[in-house]
């Protein structure tokens, strides 16, 4: 099991230095504000990342076990959070979104990963408590739909549709994994995936982007630019990339090159091989995740572990499907890459808490004795 986290950890360590090479390659030559030149993107992600790995320390020392009482707590502050990115003081408006809570240009928090790890584990302790029902109707879909439903539909109106289609497959992953059956998935997911297109139908701007997908020659100057202006950094690139710090397409050709399209940077400056060494990399991670959460101890750090395993890799595949247009353009962050405090504190909790799950994978559940006259093993003569 050792091996597994030794492995875990040395590939985030890889995508975060990376992460931090080309954000600063990316931000060389752009000017936010007048204020704000090159390396201010860098340093506000090294103290996200400083944070970030507190949060890592902490979450892999803990015992993961004892975050089964305090998760409905912690999803109840998410809800409260999701709630505060509307509100006029607190709430960060942006770009016609709220999904930030703070203060413009000092501090910004996206309450939206908060609700992503709340809920994982708050689905793995349910699904552990009630491991008998879930293949029941009223414990194993209706329950949990329930608690899921506020959560997605706060994310979902910010707007965030690429959020909240992550985190659903996520939830979904986890019921299958926690003994819901497959079939009985099957009419939520229908309703879910109605009520998607009908709200994309009487979406303007997503439906550009969908159109754009389909026809990406078309709307190469319009909706599918940004995509386009990717592809075409990630071919220029070549086999070993054009050399770093030497991209062209990130000189203002590439909208958001710093965040949701860095790949297309990677691929430009450090060519195909370097980006087949990031999809290794999460490939390796993703199956450390799934080795971790099937040699976990309990089946509460089995769901966790496979949670959050399957949140990272899936966002990992969503990104990368966007920048090479494989999916519609949907902003989402690249794992440990892309600029963003609140995706990468997140992240990084999250591998903690898959370290601290292999560090218990050794150690049997405690099960208390019925017999009241039995001594108890752990006590102290």
């Amino acid at each position: 099991m050792k091996w597994a986290a030794a492995i875990l950890i040395f590939c985030v360590a890889v995508l975060i230095g990376l992460g931090m090479v080309m954000l600063y390659s990316a931000s060389m030559n752009m000017e936010m504000h007048k204020s704000v030149v090159g390396a201010h993107l860098l340093l506000s992600q090294l103290l996200w990342c400083a944070l970030g790995l507190i949060g890592f320390g902490v979450a892999a020392k803990l015992d993961y076990r004892r975050l089964k009482r305090l998760s409905p707590w912690l999803l109840g502050l998410s809800v409260v959070a999701l709630l505060l990115v509307f509100a006029p003081i607190i709430g960060v408006h942006k770009e016609k979104a709220h999904r930030w809570v703070g203060y413009p240009g000092l501090f910004r928090f996206q309450p939206s990963e908060l609700a992503k790890l709340a809920l994982i584990l708050f689905l793995a302790a349910y699904a552990e408590r009630y491991q008998r029902q879930m293949t029941t109707f009223k414990k194993g879909l209706l329950i949990p739909c329930v608690v899921m439903a506020p959560v997605l539909a706060l994310i979902f109106i910010e707007p965030d549709r690429g959020c909240t289609i992550l985190l659903a497959a996520v939830c979904a992953v986890m019921l299958v994994v926690g003994g819901v059956r497959l079939v009985s998935l099957i009419p939520p997911a229908s309703l879910a995936a109605c009520g998607l297109a009908f709200s994309l139908l009487h979406d303007p701007m997503r439906m550009r982007r969908i159109m754009a997908w389909i026809h990406p020659e078309r709307s190469k100057e319009g909706a599918g630019y940004q995509a386009y202006q990717a592809m075409i950094a990630l071919g220029s690139g070549g086999w070993t990339g054009l050399g770093l710090g030497n991209g062209r397409q990130k000189l203002g050709f590439v909208p958001e090159h710093h965040t949701d399209f860095i790949f297309s940077i990677i691929g430009e400056e450090l060519g195909l091989v370097a980006t087949l060494a990031v999809l290794l990399l999460f490939i390796a991670l993703v199956a450390c995740g799934i080795y971790i959460a099937r040699r976990s101890s309990d089946t509460f750090g089995m769901l966790l572990g496979a949670g959050l395993t399957f949140m990272i890799g899936l966002q990992a595949f969503i990104n990368m499907g966007v920048v090479t247009s494989v999916l519609p353009n949907k902003g989402m962050p690249l794992p440990f890459i892309s600029y963003g405090g609140s995706n990468l504190v997140v992240m990084l909790v999250s591998v903690g808490l898959l370290v601290s799950i292999s560090r218990f994978a050794t150690q049997s559940v405690p099960v208390k004795s019925s017999n009241p006259f039995e001594a108890d093993p752990d006590a102290h003569a």
